[in-house]
């Protein structure tokens, strides 16, 4: 095991390598867990008194929920981040992305943004920093940040829980190949948006989260993910996959060869003009 982990840009796992492009995302949402009170006070009944994360939420999506419960203007949370003193990794360079661990938190009288943001990124080292983690992401020749940032693309390609290892699988292989991720989970996150549609001219934005055009890993995590995905990103299952795409919901379709995979795209395409043909047929309003 090597002390010193390679930079994410030139990381290559020694795994079983094969190519990988990706034609859907979606975000698992899981059971959040329950974490210690942040303060004792007086419960308020003119505001929630909970606040639930769910799995696969954007630090963005996290901001926006913190100043909805606790009644603050928009922009407020993202503000208190200066303040924060988030204890997060040197590779994150202040950037919480990742590090919002999913779980529901008590909203007590006296609580703030900044204590809020401090205790999911305190929740998340307690869970990324243990054993069973970081010493995954060290077998595979990686620092936990990377772990993170592999298990957040993670959570939001995989349709199920059931599909997390093969998916991480498919990110591992490429990486070790040195091949561009193309994950269109990425470009998503680019661009602020969640569609299971990439154009080729979303694939050639100018932006270090194009890993259709950039190599290795994103400069941070895209997502706050959860422990199966955590669970997945340091113990991906043996496989040779190549390809993967969602077809139909409960269908994603994992392959090593490329004319099938390119039957079973054509398939999903074939779904969604179905649905889109149906909506305009019905005028139900169509979203993308």
């Amino acid at each position: 095991m090597q002390k010193n982990t390679p930079p994410r840009s030139t990381i290559r796992l020694t795994r079983r390598g094969r190519i990988a492009l990706v034609a859907t995302g979606a975000v698992v949402v899981g059971t959040a867990v329950a974490v210690p009170l942040l303060t004792l006070g007086t419960e308020e009944e003119s505001r929630p008194t909970t606040l639930a994360i769910p799995e696969g939420w954007r630090a963005s999506q996290v901001y926006t929920a913190v100043d909805k419960a606790l009644a603050l203007p928009a922009g407020s949370t993202k503000k208190s981040l200066d303040k924060a003193a988030l204890k997060l990794p040197n590779d994150a360079e202040g950037n919480p992305e990742g590090y919002l661990f999913p779980a529901t938190y008590p909203l007590q009288e006296k609580v703030t943004p900044d204590k809020l943001l401090a205790l999911m990124v305190d929740t998340a080292n307690e869970k990324f920093n243990g054993a069973p983690i970081a010493a995954g992401a060290q077998r595979n020749a990686m620092n936990v940040y990377q772990a993170v940032t592999i298990a957040s693309i993670v959570q939001a390609e995989a349709a199920t829980r059931a599909d997390m290892g093969k998916v991480a699988r498919v990110i591992f292989n490429r990486l070790e190949r040195g091949m561009p991720l193309q994950m269109d989970s990425t470009i998503n996150y680019a661009l602020n948006r969640s569609t299971l549609r990439t154009t080729e001219s979303d694939t050639r934005i100018e932006s270090p989260y194009n890993s259709y055009q950039r190599m290795g890993l994103p400069p941070t995590p895209i997502a706050n993910p959860g422990e199966e995905a955590m669970r997945a990103a340091i113990n991906p299952p043996p496989g040779n996959w190549l390809y993967f795409v969602t077809v139909r919901p409960g269908d994603t379709r994992f392959t090593a060869d490329y004319q099938q995979h390119q039957r079973n795209v054509a398939e999903f395409n074939a779904q969604a003009k179905k649905k889109e043909t149906g909506a305009k047929t019905t005028g139900a309003k169509t979203t993308g």
